[in-house]
């Protein structure tokens, strides 16, 4: 029976009911309708470099192994043995040449086809098994942007570059400042008791709570209070989000790396502009759980039940920097984006104190207050591409991010959610930017 979770989302006043976070109903949809649908992120390429390389992960609560393979693509496909359901891969990474389910011992090539059944000619009769029939589920389509492979279990969702819109401009902020790349160091996993919309909301939205959340850890760092300064937020037809402070905003002190900087600013402003080589870098979120912060922090979070996600980060750093500022970036995330991290502990306890509240029959049923900066949102003003408002203290990429959640929510298939944005006049095909913003 499906939920009609319209009567907890009213974007259009801003106002969300508690009970999204609370109800196992309403999470065992999201499974069906968010988690089966969406683009996720599974790797990265620094992560499975050469051939045979292998990561564990998920989509959802369903677990994915990706392997590169000897033509050098990549596959994907869940990590379940088609006899009884096992794991068919148990450890995180590595380098495979085939996987074997530690159960009753069928084996599977890195490409995810059955090769292998113990007493196979005594045990099955061929003209009613196959081995080819009985290869592990794959994901059905697997893409990749700037060396970022996703996947959907959905074959009617639209392709990845449409999925991101106008959100790849400011992804492209971040990532793709060097022609070398990036590569993803020092992962650290941990679990949070909350529910995982409350973590995704956070970095498509709220700069609003530094000042009070993560004023210890300001006063730890030498930070002082953010002033009210210029800056933006902006939100995504498929519900991602970011904000940013604009140009000299940041405090930071003198890195070891800064003459590495300056001696390649040059090639960043070639590649994505000045605009975005100091500024449009704030924190960010692409539906629905892959977050990316300024100072190099990428996560994505696995949802385990209405009430607990992992969280599963890595430090991204420029492939071709010097050992020392690989380091600095790595020491710099461990001592606020960590599970000992200054700022990860703040905003964690926020999360898993909300999640109590919301065991509440009455803190369910009051509307949460989601109307920053409502009705000030534009399409492509001031040169940044898509639904931007002119100060990162608003809601515009939560409701963003809930809009499109409901879509998913309330549609059986992908054409009913493209149906319900094109109703209201939602860009739903990416269009091809320059590095400036401007369509070309």
């Amino acid at each position: 029976m499906t939920t009609d979770v319209s009567r907890f989302i009213d974007v259009d006043r801003g106002e969300i009911q508690g009970e999204i976070f609370h109800s196992a109903e309403i999470y065992e949809q999201e499974l069906e309708r968010v988690w089966a649908r969406s683009w996720v992120f599974l790797a990265h390429d620094s992560m499975i470099p050469k051939r045979g390389d292998f990561i564990q992960t998920y989509i959802g609560e369903d677990p994915v192994v990706v392997v590169r393979q000897r033509d050098g693509g990549v596959k994907a496909f869940l990590n379940q043995c088609r006899h009884r359901g096992m794991r068919i891969c148990r450890a995180d990474r590595g380098n495979a040449k085939a996987f074997m389910c530690s159960f009753h011992g069928w084996v599977y090539d890195t490409a995810g086809n059955l090769i292998e059944v113990p007493h196979e000619e005594t045990a099955y009769r061929p003209e009613v098994f196959d081995k080819s029939d009985w290869g592990p589920r794959p994901v059905a389509r697997l893409e990749s942007y700037r060396g970022f492979w996703f996947g959907t279990w959905d074959a009617e969702a639209p392709s990845l570059t449409d999925y991101l819109g106008d959100m790849a401009w400011y992804f492209d902020a971040h990532f793709d400042r060097y022609a070398s790349g990036f590569e993803a160091i020092a992962v650290h996993k941990w679990v949070i008791g909350a529910n995982w919309k409350l973590n995704a909301e956070q970095p498509s939205s709220d700069m609003y709570h530094g000042d009070v959340t993560h004023v210890s850890a300001k006063q730890v760092m030498g930070i002082g209070p953010t002033p009210d300064r210029e800056g933006h937020q902006f939100s995504g037809t498929f519900g991602h989000g970011t904000g940013w402070w604009d140009v000299g905003g940041n405090t930071r002190r003198a890195s070891v790396g800064d003459a590495w900087l300056a001696d390649h600013r040059e090639e960043v402003v070639e590649r994505v502009g000045e605009r975005r080589a100091d500024g449009v870098r704030g924190h960010a979120n692409i539906f629905p759980n892959f977050m990316f912060l300024h100072n190099g922090t990428i996560r994505v979070t696995h949802p385990r039940g209405p009430d607990e996600f992992e969280v599963w980060a890595w430090t991204m750093v420029p492939a071709d920097a010097p050992a020392e500022l690989k380091e600095e970036i790595r020491v710099k995330v461990l001592r606020t984006f960590s599970p000992g991290g200054l700022f990860e502990q703040d905003d964690a306890e926020n999360w898993v104190e909300e999640q109590r509240i919301m065991r509440g029959y009455m803190a369910r049923r009051s509307p949460l207050v989601y109307t920053m900066r409502m009705g000030e949102a534009r399409r492509d003003q001031h040169g940044l591409p898509g639904l931007t408002v002119d100060h990162p203290y608003a809601d515009e990429g939560s409701r963003g991010m809930y809009r499109h959640y409901l879509d998913l929510m309330m549609s059986p298939t992908w054409a009913d959610v493209i149906e319900r944005k094109r109703e209201r006049d939602e860009p739903v095909t990416a269009r091809p930017l320059d590095k400036n913003g401007v369509s070309r």
